[in-house]
This record gives C-alpha cells, sequence and structure tokens, in this order.
C-alpha cells in the first residue's frame, strides 16, 4: 500500500516547481492558425483549364461535345431573373434542387451538371453558381465563339430561394413571349437576338424539349450561322407527331416558333439581318449581353475591374 501510494506521489509536479522538458513545447512548433483561402484569377484560370481539358477528354456526347449543353446550364440558371423583384438569376445555383431542376424547361441539364462535378472535387472552393456560369464561358471560347469578360462572387444557396416555373422561354411561342420574358430581366430587342444566337450550338431532344434536331450544321462551333439560315432558308412546318417546328427544305436543320418569329417581328428582323452579314458584330454583342446575363441580381463585392478574359486551351 505505501508502496503504490510513493509511486503516485512521486507524479505529482508541484506548481512552484520546473516544468519538466517533456512538457515543453518546441520553440519551432508555433500553433498555425488556418489562413482563409482566397482564389486569384491564376485559380479560376486552373477552373477554366480543367473544365476546357474535360470538353476535349470526354467528347461522347450529342455531336461530339457537352459544350452546348454546359452553356445552357449557365443561360438557364441565370435565365430566371426578375428585375422588378430582384429574384432568381445566376446567384444561387438553385437548380440543384428539384423543385427548379425538374422544371421541363431545365430537363436533360443533370448531364452538365454532372459533367462539371470532378471540376467542383478538383476545386471545392469554387461555388456551383460561379462553377457554372465559368463552365459556360469555356464552353464559347472552347467553341470558337467570342471571348467572355468574366468575375467571380456568386454563393450557393439553398432550396428556398428556388425560382419558380415559368420564368425561362417557352420554344411554342412568339414574340411577345419573348419580350415578356426578356423584358423582365431588363434586355431590349437587340439583345433577345443576340442572345438568341446561342442556338447556333446544339440540337434538341424529343425526350426533354419534345423538339427534336440541330438550328444549324456545326452545332459544336459557334458561328453566325443561325441567322444566315434564317434569313436565307425557307421554313415551314414540319410533318410529324411532335410539338410544332419548323424544317428547312433538305429536312435537316429545324427552327422553334420563337426563332422564326424573329424574322416574322420588324423589331427583331432587322438585328437578325445585321448579325447574318456579319459575324463579328454579332460576336461583339453576344458578349456583352451574355456577359451581362450571367451578372443579373449578384451582390458582388468586387467592381467591374475584377472581370477577366480566360486564356483559351491550346
Amino acid at each position: 500500500m505505501r508502496a503504490g501510494y510513493y509511486a503516485f506521489r512521486s507524479n505529482i509536479v508541484h506548481l512552484d516547481a520546473p516544468i519538466p522538458e517533456s512538457f515543453k513545447v518546441p520553440s519551432d512548433a508555433r500553433l498555425k492558425i488556418p489562413s482563409v483561402f482566397t482564389p486569384t484569377t491564376q485559380d479560376y484560370q486552373k477552373v477554366y483549364d480543367a473544365i476546357a481539358q474535360r470538353l476535349l477528354d470526354d467528347d461522347d456526347y450529342d455531336d461530339g461535345s457537352y459544350g452546348p449543353v454546359l452553356l445552357r446550364l449557365g443561360w438557364h440558371s441565370s435565365g430566371t431573373y426578375d428585375n422588378l423583384t430582384n429574384t432568381g438569376g445566376s446567384n444561387g445555383a438553385t437548380m440543384r434542387f428539384p423543385p427548379e431542376g425538374d422544371h421541363g424547361a431545365n430537363a436533360g441539364l443533370k448531364a452538365a451538371r454532372d459533367f462539371l462535378e470532378p471540376v467542383k472535387k478538383s476545386f471545392p472552393w469554387i461555388t456551383y453558381s460561379d462553377l457554372w456560369t465559368l463552365g459556360a464561358i469555356c464552353a464559347i471560347q472552347e467553341m470558337g465563339g467570342p471571348d467572355i469578360a468574366w468575375r467571380p462572387g456568386r454563393a450557393d444557396r439553398d432550396v428556398s430561394y428556388c425560382s419558380p416555373d415559368g420564368r425561362l422561354p417557352d420554344a411554342s411561342k412568339g414574340s411577345d413571349h419573348l419580350r415578356g420574358i426578356f423584358y423582365r430581366m431588363g434586355f431590349n430587342d437587340q439583345e433577345i437576338v443576340a442572345l438568341s444566337g446561342a442556338h447556333a450550338l446544339g440540337r434538341c431532344h424529343t425526350d426533354r424539349s419534345g423538339f427534336e434536331g440541330p438550328w444549324t450544321l456545326s452545332p459544336i462551333t459557334m458561328t453566325n450561322d443561325y441567322f444566315k439560315l434564317l434569313i436565307e432558308e425557307e421554313w415551314d412546318w414540319r410533318n410529324w407527331n411532335g410539338p410544332r417546328q419548323y424544317q428547312d427544305k433538305t429536312k435537316t436543320l429545324m427552327m422553334l416558333p420563337t426563332d422564326v418569329a424573329l424574322i416574322k417581328d420588324e423589331g427583331f428582323r432587322s438585328h437578325v439581318q445585321r448579325y447574318a452579314k456579319d459575324q463579328g458584330e454579332f460576336f461583339a454583342d453576344f458578349s456583352q449581353v451574355l456577359m451581362t446575363l450571367f451578372e443579373l441580381g449578384v451582390p458582388f463585392e468586387s467592381g467591374v475591374e475584377a472581370r477577366n478574359v480566360f486564356k483559351r486551351s491550346e
């Protein structure tokens, strides 16, 4: 009993006794407080490069590129903006949640969201809302389109911020509908036509929109062919069991009612003609209006000087 008590007493360190060497923290082992990671332009360039590399490596989609569906993801995540209530828009990435992700206009966009997931895992610090818009810009530039200025600052939000259904264009409607949708975002007729030029890329699918076919013969290369075809081709109603859409005489290409509305409406037609004649003018206007679309409603802490144009892949 006394031996055990002595052993216990021998391990007691008195407060006024010198601190044993084994208790001391080495002088070179200072406690380090983790700093908050602040991404630089170079960090965002790395994200761009990773997306561009995936576009190059994974070409097993539609006509050989995920580019068009990435553009559609960025477009649809931003086109829900309402300038009267300052709701919707790219700030939030609320399409991650079923209420908005299940809207009919967003059918098929899971493919784009899934395509970007490996990039998100490699760069966990980037928000989904920044990633989706940056992915769209990367797609445009890598498919031969114009440079698009972009700045970060979008925050991800929860399901309570989901936009109501019906804020995106209904392709079966006409010019009045287009103006209602785009005027709500703050765009004018010229900007509506410029944004419509995104239909130079991609195609429609019967299992998504119900419509079928590509708009142009080069659906993974950005050109002004969409406008040329609207002006130069004869567009007749397609005779089929699907929704009403137009087709050319070769039955190879298609146009939607909202597309043909651009040449039937005098306010729209003059801009279609300008862009059909001059691809450079179209690219310049498209670059400006897409940048604006992706920034609608975003409470950026940075100013316009934070906008950057990313270097394309070689």
